[in-house]
């Protein structure tokens, strides 16, 4: 997780991110309570036993959204770390060696750095665990389309991973319009025993029951949100671990006010929930918490 030196609305990104907003407050007042809230995420998720490891995000250059780390790389069991080719120019300052450097200085063991960041040059995009939902156990890619969701990168990314891609189009209705969902984790969280999936929100009926029939082949009791509680970061989860291997899933406490009591106790039945307090962050950012968890996988050195 990166705690942020300089949390700001990014205009290059609202353009397609509904879910910006834009803050009237100084820009020092949205700084401190973003630095705020983050410091109290990561103080549940220890209080929980769950290891997170803190970066401090660097004054220059300003980086509006260095919280979200889990757009531009992701890491996986056998070694390998990927770099993600970013939609927006003021985002691709986020790729850190020194990031790297500091896991292999933990004892992480980085064996290869995937660099699909030259996707960028012909416009082609794929944000990290943003832009596609990873089902590891059945090796299953989720991805819906946008601008920040290319084909091209998915299907390179798919091979070198040997996983199945599962990709659709999906929409919201913001004034009257059907504006496609720029990350495929603000609508659905693969967990290890669950799925939370905002089905209506899949604008082809054969695609809706595609992404079903997979979950539930998968093994996975599938939890529908609806298009409400999507706007509330419902679909924006991820589930993680402590140190004795038990099971969490992290959403934001707007996710967890929006769910009903059926939903609580259905997820409560496989995991504790922790439910972090990041207003501002989601309001200026158009993110949530999951997107401020990039997962270790690699192997200890």
């Amino acid at each position: 997780m990166v705690r942020p030196a300089n949390f700001g609305f990014n205009v290059d990104t609202a353009a397609n991110n509904i879910y910006q907003q834009q803050d009237e407050r100084p820009s020092q007042v949205i700084r401190f309570l973003a630095r705020q809230e983050f410091d109290g995420f990561v103080a549940l998720l220890r209080d929980q036993g769950v290891e997170v490891i803190v970066v401090e995000d660097t004054e220059e250059p300003v980086k509006t959204d260095a919280i979200f780390p889990n757009n531009w790389f992701s890491t996986h069991p056998d070694g390998r770390l990927i770099l993600y080719p970013m939609f927006s120019p003021n985002r691709r300052l986020e790729r850190r060696k020194d990031i790297i450097e500091q896991l292999m200085s933990l004892g992480f063991k980085v064996n290869e750095i995937v660099d699909l960041s030259f996707f960028e040059q012909d416009g082609q995009y794929l944000e990290g665990t943003g832009s596609m939902v990873m089902d590891h156990d059945a090796k299953v890619i989720y991805a819906c389309y946008s601008e920040r969701t290319h084909a091209v990168p998915l299907d390179y990314l798919s091979k070198i991973l040997g996983y199945q891609v599962i990709s659709f189009e999906a929409a919201q209705e913001v004034d009257g319009q059907l504006i496609p969902i720029y990350h495929t984790n603000v609508m659905m969280h693969v967990g290890t025993e669950f799925a939370v999936v905002c089905l209506e929100s899949i604008v082809r009926a054969l695609d809706r029951q595609k992404v079903q029939e997979s979950l539930t082949k998968s093994g996975k009791k599938v939890i529908p949100i609806t298009a409400k509680q999507k706007f509330h970061f419902a679909g924006n989860m991820l589930e993680v671990r402590n140190d004795g291997g038990e099971k969490f899933t992290v959403m934001s406490q707007a996710a967890y006010d929006s769910l009903n009591a059926g939903q609580i106790q259905m997820i409560e039945k496989y995991t504790t929930i922790i439910s972090p307090q990041i207003p501002t962050i989601e309001k200026l950012g158009g993110g949530s918490a999951r997107c401020m968890m990039a997962e270790i996988f690699l192997p200890r050195a």
